[in-house]
This record gives structure tokens, sequence and C-alpha cells, in this order.
């Protein structure tokens, strides 16, 4: 998955510091408009982040699972009552925050058979987890099937006959989906988004979604339900978001007539995107919600889609703002007088600020520059890095922010999606950090530490 956001200078030292006389202060700075976010007045979820380490060690995620709750209510009052939500797992999928999920009445999008027992074991019923991703093994097939979900997408015609013969062995009529392709879209006059379409690994193009269509329509062990889009990723624009839907809803239509399927389903994808940046102006949901309205209204006057249902399966939108990477300042230098602050984790714990080359918002959270009055406080250009031998372990560049002293904490904002289960923990043999959930300033260990020990535990020494 990639998000291609305002690139990020990977910097293997550090950024060249001003001399004193030219610090910045905050009050020059401007403030980024306030959001629904885990980060309140310095506080993490409402919790004092120096008691959260304390209590829990560092490096450590957390998330503020009441910001997941206002999330979910915020985008379900923007969509209307044709259209579901379910929650992609690939997100974050850790056990507790798709449990909230499920508990708001979520259905579950899931890319694997772990995540599928995620899902279940999580609390979402199986008639409300459909099943995504190119390149099911027979045994993940055999999974969904023995569990019985609402609807088992397919990519390829080779995958559609692999499911018949798996439902065929196990006596069950399984609900497909069918995984267009991106250039469907663009055939219908789709512009261009925010994305990106795997080369052609996704989906299927207009003929071989009729031929898979027509196989399941054949078969009395598959029940051809709809289609299902390859959605961009991290989409700021509504009127993008729109036409997704739209073009979605068409080749929808299009696929089901020709096939001579009722069409009862369409997964019209994700794709909500969150600003990154804080010059990024956030998702105009009341405009999103009046172009979902038209569509929602135009469907019920056709008779192809009067009775299909919509899924709307957001993933980062959900979770990304609630969660939060905290690690703690180890050292602090000047390097040809530039600020670097290292800290006892990095890339390895959170990739994506490297691997997509976008930095994320940082803020030292605990120390003087945290502290009551900090608008006041000088900042400086500063290097953010992580404690691994790699010229890319650096968190951001040249961010303006008061400078941390060792042992202050600093955290990693927007990390709820894409963060933990993105990143690369084996790198070092370093720890795994903690993982840890708020839920009405409560906060408890949802994910222990995995120390290096236990990496080593997992091995085996040949004896010869």
């Amino acid at each position: 998955m990639r998000d291609h956001g305002r690139p990020a200078t990977l910097l293997a030292a550090g950024v060249a510091a001003p001399a004193p006389d030219k610090a910045i202060t905050h009050a020059r700075l401007g403030r980024p408009p306030a959001r629904d976010e885990i980060l309140h007045a310095g506080r993490l979820a409402g919790l004092d982040p120096e008691d959260l380490a304390r209590r829990f060690g560092t490096p450590f995620y957390v998330y503020d699972l009441d910001c997941v709750d206002r999330q979910v209510e915020k985008l379900r009052a923007s969509i209307p009552p044709s259209f579901d939500l379910f929650y992609t797992v690939k997100a974050n999928p850790a056990l507790a925050v798709i449990a909230a999920h499920a508990q708001a009445g979520l259905g579950a999008v899931v890319g694997s058979a772990g995540e599928l027992g995620a899902a279940i074991r999580a609390g979402s019923p199986p008639s409300r987890i459909v099943m995504v991703g190119p390149g099911k093994s027979d045994d993940e097939l055999r999974g969904a099937v023995a569990a019985e979900i609402c609807a088992v997408t397919v990519e390829s015609t080779h995958e559609v006959k692999r499911l018949e013969r798996t439902a065929a062995s196990a006596g069950r009529r399984v609900r497909v989906l069918f995984r267009a392709a991106q250039d469907i879209a663009a055939r219908l006059e789709w512009p261009p988004l925010v994305g990106d379409d795997g080369a052609g690994k996704f989906g299927m193009d207009r003929n071989d979604l009729r031929d898979a269509a027509q196989f399941a329509l054949r078969s009395p062990h598959l029940e051809p339900l709809g289609l299902h889009t390859v959605s961009p990723t991290s989409v700021l624009d509504a009127r993008a978001v729109a036409e997704q839907v739209r073009a979605t809803i068409v080749s929808a239509r299009r696929v089901a007539v020709e096939a001579g399927f009722p069409l009862q389903l369409i997964v019209v994808g994700g794709g909500l995107g969150i600003p990154y940046d804080p010059s990024d102006a956030p998702l105009d949901l009341a405009r999103l919600a009046g172009r979902l309205n038209e569509f929602a209204v135009a469907s019920r006057e056709d008779p192809v889609t009067r009775r299909t249902q919509f899924i709307l399966a957001p993933g980062r939108f959900l979770v990304a703002e609630a969660g939060a990477y905290v690690a703690r300042v180890v050292d602090r230098k000047t390097v040809d007088g530039n600020h670097v602050i290292v800290l006892d984790g990095g890339i390895n714990h959170l990739l994506r600020p490297a691997l997509i080359g976008q930095e994320q918002r940082v803020r030292v959270v605990t120390g003087r520059g945290a502290a009551r009055g900090a608008s006041a406080q000088k900042a400086w250009p500063v290097t953010i890095a992580g404690p691994l031998c790699s010229g890319l372990d650096i968190f951001a560049a040249s961010i303006v922010i008061p400078l941390p002293d060792i042992g202050d904490l600093v955290a990693v904002l927007d990390a709820g999606a894409y963060g933990y289960t993105q990143s690369m923990p084996f790198y070092l043999s370093r720890p795994a950090p903690a993982e840890v959930a708020v839920r009405n300033g409560h906060p408890e260990l949802i994910r222990p530490r995995i120390g290096a020990e236990e990496w080593l535990d997992r091995q085996v020494l040949p004896a010869w």
C-alpha cells in the first residue's frame, strides 16, 4: 500500500541548525487547526505520557479507542442508510482495535487467514466479514469457506475456480464478490487518483470479470453478489472519493447485467485519508455525504441496483489519528551545527515515514518543550532519528520543535494505522514495542513487548 504525500528528506546525520539568535518561537509558527486525535493539551488519550511510559516502558504504541468511536460515529452520520460500514483490518489488526469496531457494529474486511482469525477472535461475526486480497492459498480459501463468512472476493478466473472446488468439497454455497482492476475505472473516465494499482496484481479486466461471474452463476456452490474495486489510498479530496464510488457502481452494474445475476452487494472500497501534513485540509465529509446521497437516490430508481447494498470499508480514517508511537530521547548532539535527537526506537517500529517518503507529525510530550506555556519556548529545526545502524532511520528532518532533553518523551502522531504491523521488528534484534489501548481513561496492555531473547527462542541452532 502506498501513500503519495509530500516527500521527506531521509538523512543519515542531521539538519543544519541556526545560530542561537536565529531561533524560532512557536508564537511565529502558527498552529494547525484543532482535530479529534489522541494528543490534547500534552496528554495522550487524556493520560500523562510519563505515567504511561513508567507503566509500560518505551517505546510503545498507544491507541485512544474513544477517539476511534468518535471517528466511526462521524463517518456513520455522513453516509446514507444503504451504505454499510466495514473496518479494513490491515490498517491496524490489534485485537482490541478490531473489537472496538465490532462493538460499534462495523463489519470487517480481512486480507489473510491470520486477519480472519483475528477478526473472529475479536468478536466480529463471520456473517459480517469479507475476505479480500490476491494470491489466497488453498488453506485460506478453506478457512474462509469453513467460517461461513459474508463473502470472498476473487481476483482472477483461476481463483474463482479454486474457490468453487473448495466450496464443493465442503458441501457449501459461498457468496462471491469479483474484484475489478483499476483500469476498468479508467475506461469509465474515472479521473486519476492518488494510489497504486500494484502493476496489475489486483483484480480482473472486463472480460475476466464477466467470465468469472458467469462461471459462478453456473455453479451450485457459488453465489455471485457483486463487485469490489481497488481503492486509492489516503485520499483527502471528497470529489475524488465520490468518483471512485460512482465508477464502482457503474462497473458493478455492467458486470451484473452482462453476466446475468442480481446485483446484491458492492464494496466501494475505503481510501479515506487523514491530513498527515498539518497544512492539508481534512476530508470534507459534508461534501462526500451529499454525493453519496445522490448515488443512493439514483440507485433506488434503477431496477438493477434498487436492492443493492453498499459497503464502505475505511481503515486509516478510523484509526490513524487515534494512535501515537512514543519513544524516549537517549541522545542529543550537534554535528557540524546540526541538532540531532536520537530516540530509543526507530523505523524498525514505525517504518511508514521512510517507506512512503512522508513525514508524520512529531511532538515533544514531556520535559521543558511540553511544559505549560511551551508556546513561549524557543524552537529549532531538528532531526528526529532512531537508534538503528541505518541512514534511513529518520522520523523527521528539519522539523521546528522545542529542543528536547535526554530522557524526554517524543510522540510520533497519526500512528494508529500502518504503524506496528507495517514495521520491520526483526531488524537489529531490538525489542518490539508494547501496544496499549485506552478506553474511558483506563489504559490496558494489549500486546506486551517482545524482547530479543524471544526472537532467539524461535530459532534453532543446527547440531552439525
